[in-house]
């Protein structure tokens, strides 16, 4: 089954822009990130990199979607971000433009409070517990995420608006040293 996210980008004709708000995401279930923590870090040249999710995304920009991811961050960052980081060069390789937003450098911005999507004016947002795993919130688990898809566009609009004002603020990956 794919996730909302993924039929989404099958069909998007402009943009797709994604936040990221937590600090860590399914640890105690994700085999890579404990893989990483054993000392694995990623061999750029392994095919993974550039199949699956990454081959999904750059199909998508192929077809001259603009893609953008960004990861609000506390500072020092978690385990979990270092591991997030280490694998950000497959999301740029693959075209998303990617930014780090520490949580310090948006005091005066409003941010929204859930993770999400908005793929040409759909919303699509993501429940999380406080573990960072995936709950039902509103909407339904799917492919391993939680999602609700709300086609109102002032709702998409706002969220839309929350994220250019936290984009401009924010580090380009290349730029981004963790702390």
């Amino acid at each position: 089954m794919t996730s909302p996210v993924h039929e989404a980008l099958s069909t998007a004709k402009i943009s797709a822009i994604h936040w990221e708000l937590r600090d860590a995401y399914m640890q105690d279930t994700d085999p890579w990130f404990a893989k990483w923590r054993s000392g694995w870090r990623p061999d750029r040249s392994e095919e993974r990199w550039r199949s699956g999710w990454y081959a999904h995304v750059a199909q998508t920009v192929a077809r001259g979607v603009d893609v953008r991811r960004l990861r609000v961050v506390s500072e020092p960052v978690t385990d979990y971000i270092r591991y997030e980081h280490d694998l950000t060069f497959a999301n740029v390789e693959s075209g998303e433009s990617v930014r780090w937003l520490p949580r310090t450098s948006a005091f005066d911005l409003l941010m929204p409070a859930l993770d999400g999507w908005v793929v040409d004016g759909t919303l699509i947002l993501h429940y999380w517990d406080g573990e960072g795993r995936p709950v039902s919130g509103r909407g339904e688990i799917q492919a391993g995420v939680s999602a609700e898809i709300c086609s109102d566009p002032e709702v998409g609009n706002l969220y839309s608006a929350a994220f250019d004002r936290l984009w401009e603020r924010a580090i380009p990956h290349e730029d981004y040293v963790l702390r």
